[in-house]
């Protein structure tokens, strides 16, 4: 940002008291705009909502930064259901199965699936973001008074939390809220705006909800071109609670992690292909590339410069950013290579 701003001067005097470490030019572009914001003469309800929106962003990012470095799996289902519900249980038994592995779980800290979620995980490994409602009164009884909760004003907000800092995700049967949160995670995945993930859909025995749901994307959208048939490879279907969680950590099995450089995806891999596996691999996917081909890599120069994971092994080609759902089978190609 090269354009001076009439506060520059009122920006660097609060910048300079800052400690050393944080990132000066990304903290005068949100100062800029909360500035502009206010300049724009903006009506009261438009400000309230910007003012709200980023003192509760502020709470639950000081929440989550305060939370264990573990890694983080979110939760998704519905507020209603019963706690002698099937469901109740195969979300407890999911939660308690990626806990014992070392997760810590993320919900909505509502009733319901939410609950069920953290009694299986436990309160010491549980995270809530709950949303405040008119029929709905604070958290569960597991997460409440936690300092790992937050509560949050906005749909959106909350949703940003619940899925930012999640590594993994497994969904179980819900309404409206818990539809909208899927399908904004399917949307992020498939459109690149979110990084791959494993994606669970967690039905019950006799109770095919999601099965319904992969019907009617197959059936209306797939069939009339509206996604793409490799769009379901996003998300995986099942009624085994063990299974759906060793979909969640055998994603990471091999596979780390990507960042892009220019063009570039860079897949950083804890075990490198041989160049017999690379072969394969290009038979496979080399449709995903713009150009040239897949490829072993060293770091590139940013990562080296922000000392980016620079102990992992590297594949890179350049990507024209879609065709994520080959990208997610890509991802799973990779992790085969481990057993190999």
């Amino acid at each position: 940002m090269t354009n001076s701003h009439p506060a520059d001067a009122l920006f660097s005097s609060l910048l300079d008291s800052m400690p050393e470490g944080y990132d000066r030019r990304l903290s005068q572009q949100l100062l800029r705009a909360a500035v502009d914001l206010v300049r724009q003469g903006l009506p009261t309800h438009d400000l309230k909502i910007a003012g709200a929106a980023l003192e509760e962003l502020g709470d639950a990012f000081a929440m989550f930064a305060g939370a264990p470095d573990l890694p983080k799996v979110t939760i998704f289902g519905s507020a209603r259901t019963r706690d002698d519900d099937p469901l109740y249980h195969a979300a407890k038994r999911v939660a308690a199965h990626l806990a014992e592995q070392g997760w810590m779980v993320i919900t909505g800290a509502g009733p319901g699936i939410m609950q069920a979620g953290m009694e299986g995980a436990g309160r010491e490994k549980s995270i809530g973001v709950s949303i405040r409602l008119p029929f709905e009164t604070g958290a569960n009884p597991v997460i409440e008074g936690d300092s790992k909760y937050v509560s949050m004003r906005y749909f959106f907000t909350r949703k940003l939390m619940l899925t930012k800092d999640s590594k993994g995700f497994i969904c179980l049967p819900g309404g409206f809220g818990t539809l909208d949160e899927t399908f904004e995670l399917l949307t992020l995945t498939q459109t690149g705006k979110g990084t791959p993930v494993p994606i669970v859909f967690l039905d019950t025995p006799g109770d095919p909800y999601w099965e319904t749901v992969d019907e009617f994307v197959h059936q209306q959208l797939v069939q009339r071109g509206l996604v793409s048939e490799a769009d379901r490879h996003l998300y995986l279907i099942t009624e085994d609670c063990q299974r759906a969680a060793d979909e969640i950590t055998g994603f990471y099995r091999n596979y780390d992690s990507l960042r892009y450089v220019g063009e570039m995806i860079v897949i950083r891999l804890r075990q490198a292909p041989t160049a017999k596996q690379l072969g394969l691999l290009n038979e496979r996917f080399g449709h995903l590339c713009t150009s040239g081909s897949i490829r072993a890599a060293e770091p590139f120069d940013p990562e080296r410069r922000e000392k980016d994971r620079l102990h992992l092994a590297r594949i890179a080609f350049p990507f024209g950013k879609h065709g994520y759902g080959d990208l997610r089978q890509l991802i799973d190609q990779l992790n085969e290579l481990v057993e190999d």
